[in-house]
């Protein structure tokens, strides 16, 4: 078996696997459509075939990786600007929940039992049916969940707290290791991060697991 000629497939399906993830977009498992489901089988099926036959010609490996990521380009762009086509090619949502009333024919078409729904409203954080005003079923085969009002968990403004700015927190050293383009985020170097660790205590960075920062609370330092 040629391996030279199998790491040079390897190397080329591995890149272009990742080039046709950049250009379709980030998205994580749970939120996959059908197609993208389809699309991440057919690609593997494609490159994991030509690896490994000899009889494979890498030109053949690159042409099927061309043609696959031009017609997954298409199709999302179809799905984007077409809304007509978007859900027939897609599929569309399910009001499962409406009101405070389970809509049985949905969930018979959906092809899900009262355990499954349980299930997935226990991942919302409820664990009672009747707390639940509308549950949608996503395309992706996530679930929406919206409370209902004696249910909903009371903001700030319902308390009458004032109001404050929301800071993002950003880290700055992991597993001993300063994360430099963070401190050029929040327009900060090395030194000030050393001077600020210092005053928690902390002088070897190298010691410390995880150091996170926000402009209202400063630092939150954990030790390795």
């Amino acid at each position: 078996m040629d391996y030279e000629f199998i790491t040079i497939k390897l190397v080329t399906g591995f890149i272009g696997l990742w080039i046709m993830t950049r250009l379709l977009g980030k998205k994580e498992i749970s939120q996959l459509t059908p197609f993208d489901f389809v699309s991440a089988m057919m690609l593997s099926e494609i490159v994991g075939n030509t690896i490994y036959q000899e009889d494979t010609r890498y030109f053949e490996l690159i042409y099927g990786l061309l043609l696959w990521g031009a017609l997954s380009y298409v199709f999302e762009k179809v799905t984007q600007h077409a809304k007509r086509m978007r859900a027939p090619l897609e599929g569309s949502t399910s009001i499962l929940i409406c009101n405070g009333k389970i809509d049985m024919k949905e969930m018979k078409r959906n092809r899900l039992d009262f355990g499954q729904l349980r299930m997935m409203l226990r991942q919302k954080d409820v664990f009672a049916l009747e707390e639940v005003a509308y549950a949608i079923f996503e395309n992706n085969g996530s679930l929406s969940v919206m409370k209902k009002p004696d249910y909903e968990t009371p903001s700030k403004k319902d308390l009458g707290m004032p109001h404050e700015e929301p800071f993002f927190a950003y880290s700055l050293v992991e597993e001993g290791d300063i994360l430099e383009n963070n401190l050029k985020k929040i327009g900060k170097d090395k030194e000030w991060l050393e001077s600020g660790l210092r005053d928690k205590g902390c002088r070897d960075i190298k010691s410390l697991a995880f150091v996170e920062w926000s402009k209202d609370k400063g630092f939150f330092v954990m030790e390795g």
